[in-house]
């Protein structure tokens, strides 16, 4: 996971751009993580069928090379971008108050939105389940008394919706009418094609299931000094929520001045072409995102393609992406003029750094992984970064 982690920040980074907001990977996760839970009871062939197809895929289609067309300092090949960009003065760029400061409103809905991730379900634990209910159980399979290998939940609870959720047989219509707490057998059979586990195919089956609790609406937790301590004060430095709110007021501050810097070079730089190099990186840079992200989730290709961006090949996501790639070249290449025009480059201690700032403290791997261009250009991105950001003045 932290391969992922860092994929996305220097991603963010080398792209200079919004573009992939719209290709989150976080709802893949959840479709890619469902599709494989519980294949033993859950009447489902998608997740055998998908692990086969990414075999296939990853053996013939998934190479990619992150720095194809960079050089080792992060530029772009054959490109001086000077020569495409005539650059505004970008030193002390002044931001309007209007384009800066953060209202409370804004404030408060960034807080409520990081609170949200600590949600969970009320846990009913003092009413017979019902049909349409969630229930969080346990259960442990077994045939004429043996368990079998993937039939138990091994005590880690898995959260299912009656009427909802795909179980064979009547599984979850025989949690109908038992309570929390309560622990009994579910008798079922497997179905005659069942390719999941081909030696249970016809079998009768006993799941001895307990019933947990049944998930009621969300409860958000308090806010309060503690919950910062325990829950914030690792990744933010806050302990308190007055601490809190300065750290979320401040990096939404600095997002609004980025925000307002980026728009204020778009709008007076003169771009005179778009080298074919930039234009062919920026696509290059989607596609390698969505093989590497495909491959984390054991999904082919297409498969992935489908819940992301709606297309079923590279070429039909990229062309559907061409205005945000059109965009993300033009800020890669405004980018690299700074870097040129400042004289900016990477050391192998930058490198090291920026690498260590994002938790990580050997950056070898990641420049194996991504190669040396890509991850110099992403702190060479960086670095225009906070000279734009540490220039810029607040009116």
């Amino acid at each position: 996971m932290k391969k992922t982690k860092a994929l996305s920040l220097i991603l963010a980074a080398a792209m200079t751009a919004s573009l992939m907001t719209g290709c989150s990977s976080s709802n893949t996760a959840s479709t890619a993580e469902s599709s494989t839970e519980e294949t033993t009871a859950e009447e489902t062939t998608t997740a055998a069928d998908s692990e086969s197809a990414a075999e296939e895929t990853t053996a013939a289609d998934m190479s990619f090379d992150f720095s194809a067309g960079l050089t080792d300092a992060g530029m772009f090949d054959g490109v001086t971008a000077l020569d495409f960009a005539v650059l505004p003065t970008y030193n002390g760029i002044e931001i309007a108050p209007e384009d800066y400061q953060v209202d409370d409103e804004t404030l408060q809905t960034q807080i409520d939105s990081m609170m949200a991730n600590y949600a969970s379900p009320e846990q009913i634990k003092d009413r017979e389940v019902a049909d349409g209910d969630t229930v969080n159980i346990d259960y442990v399979g077994s045939v004429d008394g043996v368990e079998f290998d993937g039939g138990s939940t091994n005590g880690a609870g898995t959260s299912v919706t009656i009427g909802v959720t795909s179980y064979i047989d009547d599984f979850l219509e025989q949690l109908i009418g038992h309570q929390p707490g309560e622990t009994f057998n579910v008798e079922v059979t497997f179905p005659d094609e069942y390719p999941q586990n081909t030696d249970l195919q016809g079998k009768d089956a006993v799941f001895v299931t307990t019933i947990n609790y049944i998930e009621g609406d969300s409860v958000t937790p308090e806010l309060t000094d503690a919950f910062v301590a325990e829950n914030f004060q690792e990744s933010t430095g806050a302990s308190t929520v007055e601490e809190l709110r300065t750290y979320v007021h401040d990096n939404l501050q600095k997002s609004n001045v980025y925000n307002a810097v980026i728009a204020f070079l778009k709008e007076n730089t003169e771009i005179t072409e778009i080298p074919a190099a930039v234009s062919d990186f920026q696509a290059n840079t989607l596609a390698n995102q969505y093989k590497a992200a495909a491959t984390q989730y054991g999904l082919d290709l297409e498969t992935y393609l489908s819940y992301v961006a709606g297309a079923s090949t590279i070429e039909e996501a990229v062309n559907a992406n061409q205005e945000s790639l059109d965009e993300s070249a033009k800020l890669s290449l405004i980018f690299q003029a700074i870097a040129e025009d400042a004289k900016l480059t990477v050391s192998d201690d930058d490198i090291a750094a920026y690498f260590e700032n994002l938790g990580f403290s050997d950056s070898s791997a990641m420049i194996d992984y991504y190669g040396r261009g890509f991850v110099t250009m992403s702190v060479l991105d960086q670095k225009v970064q906070d000279l734009l950001l540490d220039s810029a003045v607040l009116k």
